[in-house]
């Protein structure tokens, strides 16, 4: 017997209005026990034995991360989310509140009642709590697969009552208490949609109703053809030019010469070649986002094709901050960030060994490479005095923390640097993993951060890699990291209209 389960509790008193709705409860109860729906008696209790331990919900989270939106995979982790703290909820505090015995079989058809019945109390019921959880979790990120899984979330609801396990408003309450803990986790972790970009500084750009004067670059790496395709359902005027990565930088050359505005679809790194040649030509740039990450569009707030066709044909867009690095006369531009030491290491490593094991075993192993190695992967002078690091970060743009969030930025345009230091020292993993828990901590024994306008380095280790957006290159001796403020105009729908 589930030690939730207390026969030795006396029954309470009686109450009129308890006793009504009690009666009332027993009556829908049998009610639906009469009910003999098309397909139900084989489908329901299938679908509610699936949704045992959550084992439905992982699956559906799975099937909604396998589309590689981003917007997806952040509404299959909410959802999820939403589904531990319900779950947590109604077992550490909800059966064990309520000692509610469970409905007796006798109206319901034994063709429906599960094979195992469950020996926990009653109210609420758990499986309602998870599956108004997930949904409303997944639809508080977004609407349309919310449509998708609410009525999956329907049905395992419904199916506590049609197998006889559970009363009506054991059900109700269990819903009630899911969709509740989807907006303490959104309370927690605020939505994409509660925290939009500051709408400036707005500039005026063209607009473009049928894309006439657009043409987008698309790199093939990136599996840019679905979304393309569908911008172009919006902008049918709109050029596209598909092309293999390699050829990536000379089209967005060749577009530029002859775009009112230059597009982009593809990764954080195709989309920093974009804005060079934007800035080289004078021209506004459209960010379609197409690659794995793209930090930049979700900063920005572009998230899809819709997004951006409706501030293309608005003519809707802001002035964005750019960061430049210098070193030995050659420059490079970062839209999201720049960085020394250890992450460009184990970027190059990594690199080198996922076309043997697979991406995913490159990073674990580069990870263990680097952090094992004994030398200090840069050191840079301050103050006249040479000083081993283990990785120097520099965020275009302040990077924030939000709830339990992973960092971000909700400024585009704030003129500064965020500069993130991990000192040198033994045993790095500690101390990259101390870095990470300080946070927006201004100071800690392994951690520093301060914000800038510009930052020199000098006496930089010969050969250090500097990584920017997903690329890396070679440093050396004196390197400068600056900003170049509202350099870049880029189209972006504008909140409120």
């Amino acid at each position: 017997m589930s030690p939730d389960v207390d026969l030795t509790v006396p029954k309470p008193g009686r109450h009129a209005l308890r006793d009504r709705l009690l009666a009332l409860d027993s009556r829908l109860f049998e009610f639906a026990a009469e009910q003999h729906w098309p397909y139900a008696e084989r489908v329901l209790p299938r679908l509610s034995r699936s949704a045992n331990h959550g084992v439905l919900w992982f699956a559906v989270a799975a099937a909604i991360a396998a589309g590689r939106t981003p917007r997806g995979r952040r509404a299959a982790a909410r959802g999820l989310a939403s589904l531990s703290l319900a779950s947590l909820t109604i077992n550490t505090l909800g059966k064990r509140s309520v000692r509610r015995p469970r409905p007796v079989l006798d109206p319901v058809p034994l063709v429906r009642q599960l094979k195992r019945q469950p020996i926990t109390t009653s109210f609420p019921s758990g499986h309602a709590a998870s599956a108004a959880a997930f949904a409303t979790g997944v639809a508080l990120e977004s609407p349309t697969w919310g449509l998708v899984v609410a009525p999956i979330a329907w049905s395992v609801a419904l199916s506590r009552v049609y197998t006889g396990v559970h009363f009506p408003s054991d059900v109700l309450a269990g819903a009630a208490l899911g969709a509740g803990a989807a907006f303490a986790v959104r309370g927690m972790v605020p939505t994409r949609d509660r925290l939009v970009p500051p709408a400036r500084p707005r500039t005026d750009v063209p607009a473009l109703p049928d894309g006439d004067g657009l043409v987008v670059v698309a790199n093939k790496g990136s599996g840019t053809s679905d979304r393309v395709h569908a911008l172009l359902d919006s902008l049918p005027r709109a050029e596209v030019v598909e092309c293999e990565p390699d050829d990536t930088r000379a089209e967005l050359r060749r577009a530029a010469a002859r775009a009112r505005v230059l597009g982009v679809c593809g990764g954080d790194g195709t989309v920093n070649a974009a804005a060079e040649v934007a800035l080289r030509h004078g021209l506004p740039l459209a960010v379609l986002p197409g690659g794995t990450l793209n930090h930049f569009a979700q900063d920005l707030g572009v998230e899809d094709e819709r997004d951006l066709s409706r501030a293309v044909q608005r003519g809707q867009a802001v002035r964005v901050d750019v960061g430049r690095f210098t070193c030995d006369g050659r420059q490079g531009l970062f839209l999201n960030t720049c960085s020394l030491g250890v992450y460009p290491e184990l970027v190059r490593r990594r690199d080198h060994f996922s076309p043997r094991i697979g991406a995913w075993p490159a990073g674990v192993l580069a990870a263990l490479r680097v952090l094992r190695a004994e030398r200090h992967p840069l050191h840079a002078e301050v103050a006249g005095r040479s000083h081993p690091l283990w990785l120097l970060f520099a965020g275009n743009g302040t990077y924030h923390r939000v709830g339990l969030a992973p960092a971000r930025r909700l400024d585009l345009a704030d003129g500064v640097l965020d500069v993130r230091v991990v000192h040198g020292g033994r045993r790095p993993a500690l101390r990259l993993l101390a870095a990470a828990l300080a946070g927006p901590l201004t100071r800690s024994p392994a951690h520093a951060a301060v914000q800038v306008a510009r930052l020199r380095l000098s006496g930089v280790t010969p050969g250090a890699l500097l990584a920017y957006d997903g690329e890396v290159t070679e440093v050396g001796g004196e390197v400068t990291l600056e900003k170049l403020p509202e350099a870049l105009t880029v189209y972006r729908p504008l909140p409120g209209t």
